[in-house]
């Protein structure tokens, strides 16, 4: 599969001095889902804000899709990225779930008869489809984030970046943006980029991008990097919960496999049992 992102030598100063980014290089392929973690001030959300031009680089190439990220071709690589922040809040724009999905397509001038089918279409991806006419404040946090992904969607980006998108929900909306990456993942022509500080949401891409004080330390598969807890704890970093109990079982004297998956906990810890 071709790289449809591609970041050479990239470096960032929010102020003269003070390296935020610093000389970072990675490739993303076409339908890839790649989490960048890190902990808070990393610098993993300044990488979202450059890949989209909000921010302009000190130094390095960015290439999307083929194009450098520059003045002349800047409006034309957004065309190609959707991004949904971290506050559901802050988002919406529309009087309802239906006028806030309407508000991109009608900025790409969108035909009033293609733009209703494709709200249906997107809304009812995310299982949003008899909320339509329910007013955005209405909604729980992950309801919103779902009608912030659906608005995306709409507008056929070929990347989707999710900057924080969970972050400020509840366990429940974080299950439910969970549940929706991973159906959007099967998608392959799409690319999911997910920032994250989330070990739990981290742990279902395809790839992780581990950065710290604003250099990548680790580029490698979960099942690698996640199992690595040294160096998870050494950067303020959590370890997945099912990895915690499987080895805590493993060190009680239970025969176990250590895993990053809950599922597959639950499977082995029904295989013990029904030995028992």
């Amino acid at each position: 599969m071709e790289n449809i992102i591609k970041v050479e030598n990239l470096c960032f100063e929010y102020e003269p001095g003070l390296k935020t980014i610093h000389n970072i290089s990675f490739q993303i392929k076409k339908g890839e889902y790649v989490a960048i973690l890190g902990h808070n001030g990393s610098g993993k959300s300044t990488i979202a804000k450059l890949l989209i031009g909000l921010l302009e680089k000190k130094s390095g190439n960015i290439i999307i899709d083929h194009k450098e990220l520059n003045l002349e071709n800047l409006y034309k690589i957004r065309e190609k990225i959707g991004i949904v922040f971290q506050n559901p809040d802050n988002q919406f724009i529309g009087a309802t779930v239906r006028d806030d999905i309407a508000f991109g397509l009608e900025n790409i001038c969108i035909p009033r008869e293609k733009m209703d089918e494709l709200i249906e279409r997107y809304a009812k991806r995310v299982r949003m489809d008899q909320f339509l006419d329910h007013e955005p404040t209405k909604l729980s946090g992950g309801q919103k984030q779902r009608v912030a992904i659906a608005g995306i969607l709409a507008m056929s980006p070929s990347i989707i970046i999710l900057d924080e998108s969970t972050s400020m929900l509840d366990p429940r909306g974080r299950k439910e943006i969970n549940e929706l990456i991973r159906e959007l993942k099967e998608d392959k022509e799409m690319t999911i980029i997910s920032i994250t500080h989330d070990i739990e949401e981290a742990k279902n891409a395809d790839r992780i991008l581990l950065l710290n004080k604003g250099e990548i330390v680790g580029d490698d598969q979960p099942e690698t990097l996640l199992m690595n807890e040294k160096l998870l704890l050494d950067l303020h970093l959590d370890t997945p919960f099912a990895l915690k109990v499987s080895r805590k079982l493993k060190a009680q004297g239970i025969q176990i496999n250590e895993t990053l998956n809950v599922e597959e906990l639950e499977k082995q810890l029904c295989q013990l049992h029904a030995k028992i």
